[in-house]
């Protein structure tokens, strides 16, 4: 029998205090009983000397102190996992959202699970197509690692990890594939985008889908990535299935942790947040990766976006040193009607040259990404030279890799959020655009590749 505490002494916006508690351990779930028979959640924050405060799952409104009793569960939050979940969409406390049944699990997991020790850590090497040209071609994804997508306010992030969802897939037809998308903070509308997206396109069917809406209490949203990590890490190392995990957006996440942390009255750091968001945000990063005693793996995709497209905000400074690079959306590209807009010059993916090559993608990868970067940036300094010098200043050759850069953006980088590319599309469309160049001018790839990839004039 859990004992009942009558020792409610004081509320705080989504904090109480609860005095004369025993055994109380942090992280603890507890429920709070209302005189009229409700039941609301509540976990536990800080425990000193017999007082512990915790935080309310809902509202506080109707939480007679000197009446309502406050129970320990003697337990942390636990999702119910099975192969059930798999099509299946919850809230962000783990809760069928979909009018489906309970799930009857075949256990029950402590959602705050560890990051994955480094010396039990194998190295991500193989490649994960998203259909993505300017991913999959210049920042591809490997199957193990942390690939976060830089966004700011009003760019088609949500679109782009819808595609990811739908898309991706490892090119090993043998290995099963599973997606857990994460919504934290999002609108009723972007909520519903999502799901019937993923119903329309089929993708529902693979898919584990925890949504949090933005009316959702704080604490749930600080609960809702680590939901999703569990139910990956069931997936992928109990079933040997190879997971993409999506989490939209870390920015919500970090402002409630904001939230809690003012209420808790602690010390700020940069910009108000919590001088532990570093170790925080590497408790849900570190948990992504491939096991040596297992054949499953996690790969993981945060998308935030940068409050005034600021790359030096907290948020994205401190993902991007935990994280293996960056994917970064670009407002200039977007004004132009590129979709995505992604500008693939920053972007960064750390592991790329590890899931490319023969037996992976195609031999000539690495060579055709360079010689595709390069030109590109030459590509735009041309057209920058010119708007400041005019045309008229431009050499022949200068002309050139302008219309190259001008017609990588229209068909490589803009490919819109429902053309599904292979890497052998991806990679035929690269020799295409640099075959308006001089075949003098391909410095970077090797003549063996020349003579067998690139179109002769007239092909591209």
């Amino acid at each position: 029998m859990l004992k009942e505490y009558r020792t409610i002494s004081e509320i705080a916006g989504p904090l109480m205090l609860v005095q004369n508690v025993e055994g109380v351990k942090y992280e603890e779930l507890g429920e709070i009983e209302l005189p009229n028979g409700d039941i609301r959640l509540c976990k536990v924050l800080e425990v000193d000397e017999g007082n512990a405060l915790v935080q309310l799952f809902e509202s506080s409104a109707g939480i007679n102190v000197a009446q309502s009793k406050v129970r320990f569960l003697g337990k942390s939050i636990e999702l119910p996992v099975s192969m059930d979940m798999l099509g299946r969409v919850f809230t962000g406390l783990g809760r069928p959202a979909d009018g489906g049944p309970e799930i009857i699990p075949e256990a029950r997991l402590d959602i705050n699970g560890v990051p994955i020790n480094p010396a039990a850590r194998n190295y991500p090497s193989e490649f994960i197509q998203t259909g993505v040209s300017a991913i999959d071609g210049l920042n591809t994804l490997v199957r193990g690692q942390k690939l976060p997508i830089f966004s700011g306010s009003g760019l088609p992030h949500a679109q782009l990890a819808a595609q990811i969802a739908r898309q991706a897939k490892v090119l090993d037809d043998q290995s099963k594939f599973a997606v857990v998308f994460a919504a934290i903070g999002i609108t009723f509308e972007e909520a519903d985008f999502f799901i019937s997206d993923f119903i329309r396109t089929g993708a529902i069917d693979r898919s584990v889908v925890f949504i949090n809406l933005a009316d959702d209490p704080a604490i749930e949203r600080i609960s809702t990535p680590r939901m999703a990590l569990t139910a990956a890490e069931y997936l992928a190392f109990e079933k040997d299935m190879h997971v993409l995990v999506i989490l939209t957006d870390i920015t919500n996440y970090a402002e409630a942790l904001r939230e809690v942390s003012a209420a808790r009255k602690e010390v700020p750091g940069r910009r108000g947040y919590p001088g532990y968001l570093y170790t925080d945000l590497a408790t849900i990063y570190e948990r992504a990766g491939r096991k040596k005693d297992s054949n499953g793996s996690i790969t993981l995709i945060p998308i935030l976006t940068m409050p005034e497209d600021d790359k030096t905000h907290p948020i994205p400074d401190l993902t991007g040193y935990i994280t293996e690079g960056q994917i970064i959306l670009s407002r200039e590209l977007h004004r132009k009607g590129i979709e995505p807009p992604i500008d693939v010059l920053p972007s960064l993916s750390r592991l790329k040259d590890k899931g490319i090559g023969a037996g992976k993608t195609r031999e000539d990868h690495a060579d055709v990404m360079n010689q595709l970067f390069a030109a590109y940036a030459t590509g735009k300094e041309a057209k920058e030279l010119a708007v400041i010098l005019g045309e008229a200043a431009l050499t022949d050759i200068d002309k050139l890799y302008a219309e190259f850069a001008d017609q990588f953006e229209a068909r490589y980088v803009s490919q819109g959020f429902y053309e599904d590319r292979t890497i052998e599309d991806t990679l035929k469309l690269g020799w295409e655009l640099l075959s308006i160049l001089p075949r003098a001018e391909l410095k970077r790839i090797r003549d063996e590749y020349l003579d067998k990839y690139l179109p002769s004039r007239g092909e591209g």
